[in-house]
């Protein structure tokens, strides 16, 4: 049974999941819950909460964490390519589609992006428009602009 708990953070409370050892879930907007499960998942749930904590006092750049999510292998893909994005840096959906393999999906990167179940471990917000404006984003647009400026990735206009 997954281990489920929110975090409080500076873009409203976090619902962590985690499930057999791993990071499953880091979704926004949860609902407050007590912690629950075993040691072995509290260990990890600590690291996970400890981890973004230190992500949101702009201590840590890169986290460190066991992380598994269920999606197809094209959703896999854009969800490794994803993680690949450097703290304070931004890249296209265009450019993820390329990275892929497939540079005409960009809209379909774009769809699997809005499915990442790893919310900011999981670097969704660094991905933008080709002209580079800010586009969609799960979470709320004031979010992601929140995390990129959080970042030091400022936008004209923002």
């Amino acid at each position: 049974m997954p281990s489920i708990m929110t975090i409080d953070s500076p873009i409203g409370l976090l619902g962590l999941v985690v499930s057999d050892g791993a990071v499953t879930e880091l979704r926004m907007d949860a609902t407050p819950r007590t912690a629950t499960g075993d040691a072995a998942e509290r260990k990890v749930m600590d690291e996970a909460v400890s981890q973004v904590e230190a992500y949101f006092e702009g201590s840590l750049k890169d986290f460190d964490l066991p992380l598994r999510s269920d999606g197809t292998p094209f959703q896999q893909a854009v969800w490794r390519q994803l993680e690949q994005i450097p703290y304070g840096t931004v890249t296209s959906y265009v450019e993820i589609a390329r990275r892929v393999g497939r540079p005409t999906a960009s809209r379909a990167v774009g769809a699997a992006n809005g499915r990442n179940p790893i919310a900011i471990v999981v670097p969704c917000h660094r991905v933008i428009g080709a002209d580079g404006s800010l586009t969609g984003y799960g979470g709320g647009m004031w979010r992601k602009e929140w995390l990129l400026d959080h970042e030091g990735h400022a936008f004209a206009g923002g």
